[in-house]
């Protein structure tokens, strides 16, 4: 058992190498106009829901527009030199209220569907309860008897003596923390977003998190994952996900929370269930 632990110890630092880092898949791009990859199946309906009601809303514009045209040809002082008297238009009437409800029922009908897969919790294969604190994350895996803090790459709780001596600072970017962003396994582009733990999950697996928050009303979010869930002190929420690709994943607190609110990335890292079972048994 000693020498299966050791080996399973080297395998969980083997996969920590900076060389080995996972590839990283959720992140903000510079004027970047699209959504990240969608890495769930949540995460597909909502840009599948944008998509569809965004293709209504152009509809919607052009009609308008086009008639705000017709209107301006038809019945300017040239065009309509003698104006009508009427005073309402019943079948009008009835069409400018029907076709909006009409167009509201639609919407309804395929974005319902959408909430309800969001908010009807499964079964968990795995379940993660996280808490948030001002201004940093805590992770806890009830049945693995893991539980660690998590912080932003550059906070004063990261730095240690001899990052200092190689001139990084506090919540600055710099060359010295674009070499610590790499030293611990990162791109050098990835200040702000980083964290010096990361929440490990395994590909393909049923993913159940309780969400909460012990001073502030935070908020947990993974653009990629389609989830984002406000943390609230006093009382425990939940969101859920199965993420299809392995990789890094990057979010941030979404709920202004404090002075220190854009310091509060959250780090997710998708591994394969022989990599998660080598890092719980390292952690453990």
């Amino acid at each position: 058992m000693r020498i299966l632990s050791t080996l399973m110890g080297l395998w969980a630092a083997f996969l920590a190498l900076p060389a080995m880092a996972q590839e990283t898949i959720g992140k903000p791009s510079d004027a970047g106009l699209n959504f990240q990859p969608a890495t769930t199946e949540l995460a597909r309906d909502i840009q599948g829901l944008d998509t569809f009601i965004n293709y209504i809303i152009f509809a919607i514009t052009i009609f308008v527009a086009l008639l705000l045209i017709w209107c301006i040809v038809r019945f300017n002082r040239r065009s309509n030199p003698e104006p009508g008297t009427f005073t309402h238009n019943t079948p009008l009437e009835v069409a400018w209220t029907l076709g909006p409800i009409m167009v509201l029922v639609i919407i309804g009908a395929f974005s319902l569907p959408v909430l309800f897969k969001q908010q009807e919790i499964p079964e968990g294969e795995l379940y993660i309860k996280v808490t948030g604190h001002q201004w940093y994350w805590t992770y806890e895996y009830p049945e693995q008897g893991i539980e660690f803090d998590s912080y932003m790459l550059g906070h004063p709780a990261t730095i240690t003596e001899a990052d200092e001596e190689a001139g990084v600072e506090a919540f600055k970017n710099s060359d010295a923390m674009r070499g610590m962003l790499v030293n611990a396994g990162y791109n050098d582009d990835e200040f702000l977003l980083a964290t010096d733990t990361r929440v490990i999950i395994p590909v393909n697996t049923v993913v159940v998190m309780g969400v909460t928050a012990d001073d502030v009303i935070h908020s947990w979010t993974i653009p990629s994952f389609g989830v984002k869930q406000d943390a609230v002190p006093g009382r425990l929420a939940q969101l859920w996900f199965k993420a299809e690709k392995e990789g890094i994943f990057f979010g941030q607190c979404s709920e202004l929370c404090g002075k220190d609110h854009a310091y509060m990335p959250i780090t997710v890292e998708v591994v394969s269930q022989e990599a998660f079972d080598a890092w719980v048994a390292a952690e453990s």
